[in-house]
């Protein structure tokens, strides 16, 4: 009797005609699946995508809502001035026209570069960022090295401390760091060491040295949280078969921990530290308006009391900038971390 060949896959031989089997169809595995540079390639498209309506939503938002409360004007001017000294200093700054104007000229002002001139200063907004920019970057550099050199390691240490007192004091430390809030901690560090130990300066920008106490409380939030989410992820981890398996092989601990438990637990680290990160933008303003070291949070702090539209809006907008790309750069991260993260969000 012929063998009878299925309808969908050709299980014989190709016969002598060499046509082969005119009805062959692939099997699910074999179907073509796109590769994993084209993966990549769409989820960066989308969250580019994303990230550009994030921030045209910023910056409609942000443009409209300086607007509500006032003219700049009545704050800029002395008291007293004149009506029309007044209306030539509105017109000057384009203040006199319609909203959605002034929209407009400031939205393709974005893109040449243009973005106004301070109404207080009366100098370029893109000149005073650049002035201000060493500053932040500085104090935010110190503070991230110091919040993931220090914090991971000590997550690690309390977790495999877990039963003795190092690990519950770490952890207690921790706590005591993440509820603290930033002015709080700002104002006695500046009592203790600035005011009785004369050991640190308690404001300015003159030296390195007057970063650190802005870097160590612009940090403790994010190491708190790292410490903590590095102790619980690695617990989880060393309770896996995996690694009772590695063991029974005969690896050291060492290795088991290194090379095994702490790239699993990496993945929500990594998580915190990108959410910890946006958030550190936020309290880099609140932090510098306390110390002083003349960067961008304080131009911020100061243009929202002054009314300085320009200023302020440029601010927000590069903040929102920052935290957009951030959280873009810690998506990416994933994937690099662990292969079985898929790229598909």
């Amino acid at each position: 009797m012929a063998a009878t060949r299925s309808p969908f896959r050709c299980r014989s031989a190709a016969p002598a005609s060499g046509r082969g089997c005119r009805r062959w169809r692939r099997s699910p595995r074999a179907r073509w699946q796109p590769s994993g540079r084209r993966n990549v390639l769409d989820f960066l498209t989308r969250r580019t995508l994303g990230s550009l309506a994030t921030l045209i939503v910023v910056v409609v938002a942000v443009f409209f809502a300086t607007r509500l409360s006032g003219n700049a004007m009545d704050y800029m001017l002395p008291p007293g001035i004149d009506a029309e000294t007044k209306a030539a200093m509105v017109r000057h700054f384009g203040l006199d026209q319609p909203l959605l104007e002034q929209f407009w000229r400031y939205v393709t002002g974005l893109f040449s570069g243009d973005v106004g001139i301070s109404l207080f200063e009366r100098r370029s907004v893109v000149t005073i960022y650049a002035e201000r920019l060493p500053n932040t970057v500085m104090l935010f550099s110190y503070a991230l090295v110091l919040s993931v050199v220090l914090g991971v390691p000590l997550g690690i240490a309390a977790a495999l401390n877990r039963r003795n007192p190092l690990g519950g004091a770490i952890m207690a430390v921790a706590f005591v760091g993440y509820a603290t809030p930033n002015f709080v901690l700002a104002i006695v560090m500046i009592l203790i060491f600035s005011f009785n130990l004369h050991w640190l300066p308690s404001s300015g920008d003159a030296t390195p040295l007057h970063f650190l106490m802005p870097s160590i409380v612009l940090a403790a939030p994010m190491l708190a949280e790292i410490v903590r989410f590095t102790r619980n992820a690695l617990l989880d981890v060393l309770s896996q078969d995996y690694l009772r398996t590695a063991r029974a092989k005969g690896l050291p601990e060492w290795l088991v921990i290194v090379k095994h438990a702490l790239r699993n637990a990496a993945i929500p680290v990594v998580t915190i530290i990108g959410l910890q990160v946006a958030g550190m933008v936020a309290r880099c303003v609140l932090v510098e308006a306390v110390f002083a070291t003349k960067g961008i949070g304080d131009l911020v702090v100061f243009a929202t009391m002054q009314r300085d539209y320009p200023v302020l809006q440029f601010g927000v907008i590069l903040i929102a900038a920052l935290v957009v790309v951030v959280s873009l750069v810690v998506d990416l991260l994933y994937a690099a971390i662990d292969p079985r993260v898929k790229v598909t969000a």
